[in-house]
C-alpha cells in the first residue's frame, strides 16, 4: 500500500495540513498509550483526531499506509554523514539509534517488536523504515573501502549487524546498565573498526 500523500491531488477542496498532522498525531498517541498495531483502527484514529473516517481514507489507502507515514514522522530522516572519515560517519549514524526527540518513541518502538515477528505486513513496514539507515551505513563502509580505511574483503552486511546490534540491544533492553549511553556509539565503532580496518 502507498500513502495517498504520494498520489496526484484530485480536483476539489485542498487538503488540510492541519488535518494531516492531527491524524498522524492521533495515530502516534494511541500507540504510545498502549494500543497495539493489530487493535489500532481507523475509527479510533478518526475519533481521536476529530475527523471523519472519509477524511483519513482520502489521504491514506488504509491503516498500513497511515502507520508507515506516522512512524516515519516519529523516526525522522537518518542523519547525513559529513564524509570526513569512516569513524566519524559511523558514530554519527549509530548515535541516533534509539534516540528520539519525541518521547512517544520510547513507548512505541519496543512495542512494535512483537508485531514484526507476528505479521508479514509489519515486518515489511519495519524493513521499509530501517532500510534507508542501513543504506546510509553501507555507503559509509563502501567509501571507507575506496579510501583504503577499510579492508577490501569486508562483508558489509555482517558489518552492519555487528555495528547496529549492540546499539539496539542496549537501547531497547538496557542490557548492560553500566554502559554509558552517551559514549556507546563511539566505543562500539572503535571496537569494531579495530577488526575492519585495512592493515
Amino acid at each position: 500500500m502507498t500513502s495517498t500523500a504520494d498520489a496526484p491531488r484530485s480536483p476539489g477542496r485542498p487538503r488540510s495540513s492541519r488535518a494531516d498532522e492531527a491524524i498522524v498525531e492521533a495515530t502516534l498517541d494511541l500507540l504510545a498509550e498502549g494500543t497495539t498495531v493489530e487493535a489500532l483502527s481507523i475509527e479510533a484514529i478518526a475519533a481521536r483526531a476529530g475527523v471523519g473516517k472519509a477524511t483519513i481514507y482520502r489521504r491514506w489507502s488504509g491503516k498500513e499506509a497511515l502507520l508507515r507515514d506516522a512512524l516515519r514522522t516519529l523516526k525522522g530522516p537518518p542523519p547525513v554523514p559529513a564524509g570526513v572519515s569512516v569513524r566519524d560517519d559511523l558514530i554519527t549514524l549509530l548515535t541516533v539509534i534509539g534516540d528520539n526527540s519525541d518521547a512517544r518513541a520510547v513507548r512505541i518502538m519496543p512495542c512494535l517488536v512483537p508485531e514484526v515477528h507476528r505479521s508479514v505486513e509489519q515486518y515489511r513496514l519495519y524493513q521499509e523504515l530501517v532500510e534507508p539507515r542501513r543504506q546510509a551505513m553501507r555507503e559509509v563502509l563502501w567509501a571507507g573501502v575506496d579510501r583504503g580505511e577499510i579492508r577490501p574483503d569486508l562483508d558489509v552486511e555482517v558489518a552492519l549487524a555487528i555495528l547496529t546490534g549492540p546499539m539496539l540491544v542496549q537501547k531497547l533492553l538496557r542490557w548492560q546498565p553500566d554502559l554509558d549511553d552517551a559514549h556507546l556509539a563511539e566505543r562500539v565503532v572503535d571496537t569494531v573498526l579495530a577488526g575492519l580496518a585495512n592493515r
